[in-house]
């Protein structure tokens, strides 16, 4: 196979939102980007649901007790296309580099976990949303559909993502291997759960590298001492939105090849090798050689759901007419 890049230098980026702030957060965003492609990065990750912050307040708050938070959320949500999203395309084509990012998108009166990619020419060329959100989550957000449940093409290569434990379902995973994804974007919160989060979180993504013999860039978010006791005085609570944090860079054998950020901000790099995928799959593709499709396949819906759908008349206005005569020379008849 060949590659659009024999070489491409990634950057998973680990950092702290500034709460409540899209337009604050946007800016750390940016500055990121500028960074990294200093750096010579082809392609950014970001973590989930960074702008204008993941909702850390859901996993510790009563539902009761959360209205406030979740109406703030709803004024710094992202709309798309927006001002917002031709900002971070206009700082991918001028960084010419491949931005992921991770936002709070809001359609209507719903909120959405939505991964957004960018290609280097400014161009958005994946929304998707997070098809179930998990636990504490569903009280913010709805459902996606399985229309983002691809790989797309970008100008460093195929890119597919998902969501935290999005990756704890084999079948959406597995419509992405389906993609034959070559860089595989995984977003998670961090900041949550204690070292446990951080311990599963690198054990799922590295098996994802093995299974579908891709490169995976994994970027988690943090929060400061100060930023947990501004979302909760209460401190059994703040133990909870501790550590859990693993920003890594992982080939297709599994190993993580760049530094490993588990605790403050940073960005880690590493030069992906692509060939590397074809060393791997040579020995183990899971959607190709070392499949059994007549023994087991997915099934899967990947239309975009609507909630009205046009129905067309049985008759054009045409048929319409002529049965209207005709009705009334038979009166006349009789």
């Amino acid at each position: 196979m060949m590659y659009k890049k024999s070489i491409v230098r990634a950057a998973a980026v680990q950092i702290a939102p500034v709460l409540e702030s899209k337009s604050g957060t946007l800016a750390k965003v940016a500055d990121a980007i500028v960074k990294a492609s200093a750096n010579d990065a082809d392609i950014i990750v970001f973590p989930e649901t960074l702008v204008p912050n993941y909702p850390y307040f859901s996993f510790i708050k009563p539902a009761v007790n959360i209205k406030k938070d979740h109406l703030k959320l709803y004024d710094e949500a992202v709309v798309v296309p927006s001002e917002d999203t031709d900002f971070i395309g206009s700082l991918a084509k001028k960084n010419n580099i491949v931005v992921v990012l991770g936002v709070n998108e809001r359609d209507g009166g719903t909120l959405y976990n939505t991964q957004l990619v960018f290609d280097t020419t400014g161009e958005l060329v994946l929304k998707r949303r997070k098809i179930t959100p998990t636990y504490h989550e569903r009280m913010i957000w709805g459902q996606g559909d399985g229309s983002g449940l691809k790989a797309v093409h970008t100008s460093i290569g195929k890119i597919g993502a998902l969501a935290c434990w999005e990756h704890y379902n084999p079948l959406a995973r597995f419509a992405l291997m389906n993609d034959h994804e070559e860089i595989h974007c995984s977003q998670f919160p961090g900041s949550m759960v204690g070292q446990i989060f951080a311990d599963q979180m690198e054990v799922t993504m590295r098996h994802h590298a093995l299974e579908s013999g891709c490169f995976v860039i994994n970027s988690t978010g943090y929060l400061y001492p100060e930023q947990v006791q501004e979302i909760t005085g209460d401190p059994s609570m703040q133990k909870i939105l501790e550590k859990g944090c693993f920003t890594a860079i992982i080939s297709p054998e599994g190993v993580i090849i760049s530094d490993v950020l588990t605790d403050g901000e940073g960005i880690v790099y590493a030069d992906m090798d692509m060939s590397l995928i074809t060393k791997r799959k040579r020995m183990m593709d899971s959607v190709g050689h070392y499949s059994r499709p007549e023994l087991l396949s997915l099934k899967i819906d990947k239309n975009p759901k609507n909630l009205m759908h046009e129905s067309k008349s049985l008759f054009n206005e045409k048929d319409h007419e002529q049965h209207t005569n005709t009705r009334e020379q038979s009166y006349v008849t009789e």
